[in-house]
């Protein structure tokens, strides 16, 4: 595909938001990527993760990528498209919009709404647009047939039965009773019944064997009582990769398709791809005297004389402020330490060591330079949390940037970058 020559954005150019809906092979101007900061996506490596989960999946199992939360921050419509084409059959997103979006851009895969559903309007909506709810108790399914009773319309339902979760769903001992309701609705179709397992992710897998276990008397309590399911389904990114029993007919698969490992156990399983990049740009460079105190607070004091470089992101773009003189960043493929507080939209880093510095170079935040990365995990095991938060955060001001290098899909614009 060929791209236009690079000219300045201008008022007359298109807005923010029409960029982000555009696909892998829409192009940006070479003074889009002057820009401060931004995210950029790995399409090849989200297809290329889809790919390796379906290898391990047991005959018959289908695949239902997770799309919640923008695709994990990831941008869902694109990444809903790539999973899709990469061999994905269902799609699973937490709530109502981020569904109605997905059958806006045209996407006909069935998806499934993992969140809970109670309003007659948000119920007439997925009827509306053909979306497929989950029910996790008698109350819910009441509500449903009433409100889909009044407007002659009938839906595919997945039940939800809480194994030890203790969220959403209905104890797994009232499966048969639950399951009896829902089948004496005339506009109510069972399409699935599923469950979570909660500590999928532990390589001691005594509580997921007991989720297991209790998941399939509730199967044997359908099963006597004639009810049988058209599809089961329990199994997370971390089911999926440690145990084959646990994949029935289909597997929910979020994390592992943007190329993190739900645990470091997991990682022999299958080479993944880290799909997520956060880059910005060194906007001023200054040399300060030791004893200089940096940024808020002066938290940080100088030890010595040396160089600084103001990066034109901050905590408002989702870079942690916890994170303050503690993270490292790539330029050049070194490590280069930040310091000071993080401010909202700008931080500071010591770059006394790499010379000619220049206004305008890259900065890698999370991601890959040379023979060095830092990974969401590496976020997250120094703020104490997880590296699903650290990617579902990159949600808001940052524009998302596609990069694919498939003849079909590349762009020959400046850097091969598309925007999401």
């Amino acid at each position: 595909m060929k791209c236009p020559k690079s000219t300045p954005l201008t008022t007359s150019s298109p807005s923010l938001a029409s960029l982000q809906r555009r696909g892998p092979g829409a192009c940006v101007s070479a003074a889009f990527h002057r820009n401060r900061a931004w995210v950029e996506i790995d399409l090849n490596a989200i297809a290329h993760n889809t790919r390796k989960v379906k290898q391990i999946l047991s005959p018959g199992t289908a695949l239902m990528a997770i799309v919640k939360a923008d695709a994990y921050g990831h941008g869902a419509v694109t990444v809903a498209e790539t999973v899709l084409a990469a061999g994905a059959r269902w799609l699973g997103v937490a709530t109502i919009p981020e569904g109605i979006e997905l059958r806006e851009v045209g996407i006909k895969a069935p998806i499934l709404i993992l969140g809970a559903v109670n309003a007659p309007e948000e119920i007439q909506a997925i009827a509306h647009w053909q979306l497929q709810p989950t029910l996790c108790n008698p109350f819910q399914a009441l509500v449903f047939s009433e409100t889909l009773a009044a407007v002659g319309k009938s839906i595919p339902v997945h039940l939800k039965l809480d194994t030890g979760m203790s969220r959403l769903g209905t104890a797994w001992q009232e499966a048969a009773e639950f399951a009896r309701l829902v089948e004496r609705s005339p506009h109510l179709e069972i399409a699935s019944v599923y469950s979570h397992l909660a500590t999928a992710d532990s390589p001691d897998p005594r509580i997921m064997n007991q989720q297991h276990q209790r998941f399939r008397q509730a199967i044997g309590q359908l099963s006597a009582a004639g009810i049988t399911p058209p599809k089961l389904h329990i199994a997370n990114s971390a089911a999926t990769l440690s145990d084959p029993s646990l994949h029935y007919d289909l597997v929910r698969v979020g994390l592992a398709l943007y190329g993190l490992y739900p645990a470091a156990h997991l990682q022999p399983v299958l080479s993944l791809k880290p799909v997520m990049q956060v880059k910005a740009r060194v906007t001023q460079i200054k040399e300060i005297a030791a004893g200089t105190g940096v940024s808020y607070g002066y938290q940080y004091i100088a030890p010595r004389d040396m160089k600084l470089a103001v990066v034109g992101i901050g905590y408002a773009d989702c870079v942690p402020r916890n994170l303050s003189s503690k993270m490292q960043v790539l330029i050049r493929g070194k490590l280069v330490p930040q310091v000071g507080a993080i401010t909202m939209d700008q931080l500071m880093l010591d770059v006394s060591a790499i010379d000619d510095l220049q206004i305008g170079e890259v900065v890698t935040l999370l991601g890959q330079d040379g023979d060095i990365e830092i990974s969401a995990d590496d976020w997250a095991t120094m703020l104490g949390t997880i590296s699903w938060e650290i990617l579902c955060s990159f949600r808001h001001r940052l524009p998302r940037v596609a990069r694919a290098r498939s003849a079909s899909s590349a762009c020959s614009c400046p850097e091969g970058h598309g925007m999401l």
